[in-house]
């Protein structure tokens, strides 16, 4: 199998270990995607003394085909932001699944967004002129990565770094076009899901997800005040 790690906080190490430039630097902080990539972000900012938070994203999936992304959305302070393959889109417009159902997706997951945008903290973090480094569990297609991209520019960051233990080559390629780095411990040539490089990669709930952002607020304050 080539790489693999034990699990989400194992692997959340492995990149903290890529990324020594960071290590307690004032204007850096790392953010998870949740859910999939907050245990890792936890992690390495744990090892690179650097606060903490949260970037929400949601895949527009495919109907019939959810693990293939037509696009994302991410939420960041308030605005969301939406980021669509547009040839991709219209493949699937061409094969028949029509713009109602696609629309249909897209207001599921914009809910859903929001839902959690009332729940979760550690996710309104001031921006401006940070170093801003992206943690995910894994990039498939990496449409959620470039939303996250996007929404993290958006909120004024001045430089935007992707940190992954794996990716497939083509959400290698699409992010370093947006991205001032992408950093991948691993792009295997043969790419199935994200989960099979990892030992143990269950399902993380809301609950397990607040639990450790709770954490971010008042680790993040303790370091500002050194």
């Amino acid at each position: 199998m080539g790489m693999r790690f034990k699990d989400r906080a194992e692997a959340g190490r492995r990149l903290a270990e890529g990324l020594p430039q960071f290590r307690e630097r004032p204007d850096t902080i790392v953010l998870g995607l949740a859910r999939g990539g907050i245990p890792l972000a936890v992690a390495a900012a744990e090892a690179l003394y650097l606060p903490f938070g949260a970037i929400l994203v949601r895949k527009l999936g495919i109907p019939g085909r959810e693990e293939t992304a037509f696009g994302a959305l991410a939420w960041c302070q308030g605005d969301v932001v939406r980021i669509v393959n547009k040839p991709l889109r219209d493949l699937v417009l061409n094969r028949g699944i029509s713009e109602s159902a696609l629309q249909a997706v897209e207001s599921t997951e914009r809910s859903e967004l929001l839902r959690r945008a009332k729940e979760y903290p550690g996710i309104d973090h001031d921006l401006r002129g940070k170093n801003v480094v992206l943690v995910d569990d894994g990039l498939a297609t990496g449409a959620t990565m470039r939303a996250a991209v996007e929404a993290a520019r958006a909120a004024g960051a001045s430089m935007v770094v992707a940190a992954v233990p794996v990716a497939s080559l083509d959400a290698y390629t699409s992010l370093a076009r947006v991205c001032d780095f992408v950093m991948a411990l691993h792009t295997p040539g043969k790419f199935h899901a994200v989960g099979a490089f990892y030992e143990h990669f269950e399902q993380l709930s809301d609950a397990d997800v607040v639990s450790q952002l709770e954490g971010a607020g008042s680790q993040t304050r303790h370091r500002q005040h050194h």
